[in-house]
This record gives C-alpha cells, structure tokens and sequence, in this order.
C-alpha cells in the first residue's frame, strides 16, 4: 500500500482545525489526536488511574472521567504541571496513534493526515514522513480562542503562553501555512497544499 503521513500541528487558535475540515472533505483520512486524547482518558482506564495518583482524586469527576475544567486550570498557569500531565498522557496517546497508523497503511492507499496540537511535543511528529504547520498573530488567535472557547482574555492568553512560539513551528515543519487573513485565504493555501502532498504521494 502506497501512503503519504502528513502531520498537521499549530498553536491554539492559529486555524489547525479549519485545515484538517479542509483536507478531510476533499476524501483525506485524518486522525484527530484530540480525540484519542480524550479516549485515553476514559472511565477505568489505565491513564486516568495514572492521572488520579499523580495528581489527587479531586481532578477525577465523579464519573470516573477527567475533570477538564479543572485540569486546564490548573496546568495552563504551571508548566511544569503541564510537563507532568504529557508525560503521563503522550505513551497512551503515542500508542494508540501507532495502532491507527498500522491498520490504515494496510488497510488503504492514500494520504493519512495527523492532526495533533502536540505534534513535536509527544515524539508523534517522527510517525511522520512530513510536517504542516499552521501559524498566525498572537492577537487574532487570542480572539479566536476567546470566541471559540468562551475564556476570558487572561485565560486565552494562558493557553497561549503555554505553548510554543511561532519559530520553535517553523523550524520543524515542511510546509507553514499563515493564517492571518480570511478563512477562504487558509483554504485556499490548503488546496494548494492538497496537491502538493497528491504529487509526493504519485512519486514515491
């Protein structure tokens, strides 16, 4: 079977997601790593009892679930918080993303997409044969994650802080699309992009 990996990555609020929607209505598969993220977390299994020894049972809903609330509270203003809870969280995730990766390159041809916000962070970036990166200005991403997520300015600036910056993007990636204008510009970029990664999948 013939398959291009690409992963997709950015900063919160910088329009990761408006790519991934992209790519995934015109036929790409992709894996959303936040998604696997919050099943790695589920009710009884083995990352959440890891979470609840490292951190108290107060960051475990009554449920059994993770308290997310709670959680990015408490890590978005503590890094090395933050630190301990990918450090706990990035093996499952890693794991789960390999079994994916693993049935789909037997199972299909074709591009396979890895949308994670954590793409270098976790070591998921060397699952891949390239990397995109999607970038924009501090200001409008703090706009839309004030909007998107319904925070506070010092909440979104939190989040913000707590990642990289822009550079640490552009140095690991193969492709940066900048998003700093209207949604149909970054679609624009993308389908540019598309055909991009369609011509490295014919040539290999």
């Amino acid at each position: 079977m013939k398959n291009l990996i690409v992963g997709l990555t950015g900063q919160t609020g910088a329009g990761k997601s408006t790519v991934s929607d992209y790519l995934r209505a015109n036929d790409v598969t992709v894996i959303d790593a936040d998604l696997i993220a919050r099943e790695v977390v589920e009710k009884g299994s083995a990352c959440i009892a890891d979470i609840a020894l490292e951190f108290g049972c107060e960051y475990i809903t009554p449920e059994g679930t993770l308290n997310r609330k709670k959680m990015a509270k408490s890590v978005f203003t503590d890094k090395g918080k933050l630190k301990k809870l990918n450090d706990i969280m990035f093996p499952y995730i890693i794991e789960s993303i390999r079994q994916k990766l693993d049935s789909l390159r037997e199972s299909q041809e074709g591009i396979i997409v890895l949308d994670a916000p954590t793409l270098f962070e976790s070591g998921a970036d060397r699952q891949c044969d390239c990397v995109v990166s999607v970038t924009a200005s501090q200001e409008l991403r703090c706009r839309r994650i004030i909007a998107r997520d319904h925070l506070t300015e010092q909440e979104a600036l939190e989040r913000i802080n707590a990642q990289h910056d822009e550079s640490y993007y552009r140095e690991r990636s193969w492709q940066v699309l900048e998003n700093n204008g209207s949604i149909g510009d970054l679609k624009s970029q993308t389908s540019v992009l598309l055909a991009k990664l369609e011509t490295m999948l014919e040539q290999r």
